[in-house]
């Protein structure tokens, strides 16, 4: 595919159906902290399977070529860590006092309790380390109008009233990230990255609505834990704990 940006470290492509997918059958020619972004994501891939809508030219579609140093397999829930809260930073500085930016379990950017940006993190291990990973960031930046059944998307400009540059905005979530991402070569750092993503939760206080995968059956519980593997404990109001993979359990709006 030819394409009509191409400066180290980011390359932009017209069209593609996936940056993920694009980077994951190039990943060779990308190193640490390379970036494939697009102009229009025809078959942009979310969590749980789902699609990314997003409008050609007015959003960030993006990938970016993530190679850490030391960390191990069972420690790969840092890289979501580094990733989501850089774009929680990054989505903050855009917004401004418009509305609340956090991150919903495990890597969902919100904007109130309005869908801003998703991360699809995609992680090739070697052995008992991380070889790479791919972080996927659809940030909904300027388009104005969703048309895909998601429950509650939201967009910068719709917040703000402003357009803003996407490839701007590009630029300071990969610096954002890498920064993030050096953290993650010592404890003290892994710790602090921990302790930010807890601040920066959704529903971090009080009891909310979930709903169970496995039973259907919803409940009201309050977020005690996330573990640095990234399970979640709940806390119902009768004391009882629940521990929970991601798909395991859902958040209802």
């Amino acid at each position: 595919m030819e394409h009509i940006l191409d400066y180290p470290p980011v390359l932009t492509l017209p069209e593609v159906d996936s940056t993920n997918t694009y980077m994951a059958a190039h990943a060779g020619d990308f190193s640490h902290g390379d970036v494939v972004m697009t102009l229009n994501q025809t078959g942009g891939r979310g969590q749980r399977g789902n699609t990314w809508e997003s409008a050609p030219g007015l959003n960030v579609t993006m990938s970016v070529m993530l190679r850490p140093e030391g960390l191990s397999a069972r420690q790969q829930f840092a890289i979501s860590e580094a990733v989501a809260t850089a774009i929680a930073d990054v989505t903050r500085s855009l917004v401004g006092p418009a509305a609340e930016v956090t991150v919903k379990w495990p890597n969902d950017i919100y904007a109130g309790d309005l869908k801003i940006c998703g991360i699809l993190i995609e992680n090739v291990l070697c052995g008992s380390r991380i070889e790479r990973s791919i972080a996927g960031i659809g940030l909904n930046v300027n388009q104005e109008r969703f048309v895909s059944p998601a429950p509650n998307p939201v967009s910068v400009r719709m917040l703000t009233g402003m357009a803003h540059s996407v490839s701007e905005t590009v630029e300071r979530l990969r610096e954002t990230v890498l920064d993030n991402m050096r953290l993650t070569k010592s404890d003290e750092g892994l710790a602090e990255l921990h302790s930010r993503y807890m601040s920066m939760l959704w529903r971090r206080h009080g009891y909310h609505p979930y709903r169970d995968a496995a039973t259907g059956i919803s409940f009201m519980a309050a977020i005690e834990s996330i573990d640095t593997m990234g399970f979640l404990t709940l806390a119902l109001p009768d004391g009882t704990v629940r521990r929970y993979a991601f798909k395991e359990v859902a958040a209802v709006l």
